[in-house]
């Protein structure tokens, strides 16, 4: 017999808001980041992260971003779809709340070999 989704253990249960909520359906950022931009909180995002103002999302973003993170590693701390991630960062980083260290050849694309050690990086999570 299986269970309804009423029946599921909260952890099982899946997101209660749909990611497209969360950028108000915004699938693309405002400004382009890339992967492997470097995300740290400012002193106003920390301050402002304390308030209940801010939502969620945002708020753990803010936290987490206290030391460097990548934009991918956001994505798979907080389980949210990599365009959701970047969408807010992005509103973040405009709005003062994050400072966004882009590489500096952002055209520079890594090899395969790289690629497949992030994503076994981050399957490991």
């Amino acid at each position: 017999m299986s269970r309804g989704y009423d029946e599921l253990p909260e952890e099982e249960a899946g997101p209660v808001v749909r990611p497209y909520a969360v950028t108000g359906g915004r699938t693309r950022p405002s400004a382009a980041l890339e992967l492997v931009a470097l995300v740290a909180t400012t002193s106003r995002g920390l301050s402002t992260a304390r308030s209940p103002a801010m939502p969620p999302e945002q708020r753990e973003i803010a936290f987490l971003c206290r030391h460097l993170q990548s934009v991918a590693e956001i994505s798979a701390h907080l389980d949210l779809p990599l365009g959701v991630a970047q969408v807010l960062v992005a509103d973040m980083a405009r709005d003062g709340l994050v400072v966004v260290h882009r590489p500096e050849r952002p055209d520079w694309r890594p090899d395969s070999e790289l690629l497949r050690k992030v994503l076994d990086g981050l399957q490991r999570l």
